[in-house]
């Protein structure tokens, strides 16, 4: 299984997170999901929102144009990335 699918110019990504790492960064693949580091506590939604800050940057998107669609509490998460403008190499275009 994929860790991402299109659902036409959007991308939906499964990720697991490790939250209170020493740095912020994508890892790699873990059980078919895209490991993601941030250093936030899941606390108040902060570990949520250095997830935000991320792949904005990594897609080259605003904020505004990521939604979690499941998952807002748990370490797994569906993240909605809405037309995204760069893509990291390990994910192939539409």
């Amino acid at each position: 299984m994929n860790f991402y699918h299109w659902q036409n110019d959007d991308l939906i990504l499964a990720i697991y997170v490790q939250p209170r790492s020493s740095r912020t960064g994508i890892v790699g693949i873990h059980d078919s999901k895209l490991k993601i580091k941030v250093t936030a506590a899941p606390v108040d939604g902060k570990a949520n929102a250095d997830i935000y800050k991320l792949l904005a940057k990594l897609f080259g998107i605003a904020k505004s144009k990521i939604t979690i669609l499941n998952g807002q509490t748990s370490r797994n998460k569906n993240v909605l990335i809405r037309s995204p403008r760069k893509l990291p190499d390990y994910i192939k275009p539409k």
